[in-house]
């Protein structure tokens, strides 16, 4: 593929959920191989920076991404879940919603102790799922290196309520 643009794979729904907001789907993208392909090659070069041990693929479109990146790199990956999701002894963190709050979990027995941790998820907003899932893994005495993301949402600067680099493959204001 040559002259690659994501933005292109992506579609737009203005107002949706509501009035004012943008929602961007990457469901097209995952649908054509090519893309896809591209894709994971251009996320995989921005995770190699981080130098990664494994990588936390947030509840559910982190998964997509972060087993495909843990392979590539020779990593490991966990799964920060949506509460409520896991059995057993779980970590659990709140977090803001725009109404409310919610709270993300993973096992307590997630070997993350002293590794460096790519955090990943398919977009990054306000922040709040990924700083979230940051403090999960740092209580668990993991290092989180870095964020990767298919989208960021600039305008919202979630990535400064993070203690770590972010990597986007497409950026929008809003």
């Amino acid at each position: 593929m040559t002259d690659f643009n994501l933005d292109n794979h992506i579609s737009k729904t203005p107002d949706f959920p509501k009035e004012g907001i943008t929602f961007y789907d990457i469901s097209p993208a995952l649908e054509d191989p090519d893309v896809l392909a591209h894709m994971m090659q251009d996320m995989t070069k921005l995770a190699a920076a981080f130098q990664p041990d494994i990588f936390a693929g947030i509840d559910a479109r982190g998964f997509l991404f972060s087993m495909p990146l843990a392979l590539a790199l020779n990593c490991g990956t966990i799964m920060v879940r949506k509460a409520g999701k896991l059995p057993g002894k779980v970590l659990e963190e709140s977090y803001a919603l725009e109404y409310g709050t919610a709270r993300l979990s993973m096992h307590a027995s997630r070997t993350v102790k002293g590794k460096r941790v790519v955090l990943c998820d398919d977009l990054l907003a306000t922040g709040g799922t990924l700083a979230a899932a940051e403090k999960l893994v740092e209580r668990a005495g993991g290092s989180v290196v870095g964020a990767i993301c298919v989208i960021e949402l600039t305008g919202l600067k979630g990535r400064d309520r993070l203690g770590c680099d972010v990597a986007a493959l497409q950026m929008y204001a809003f």
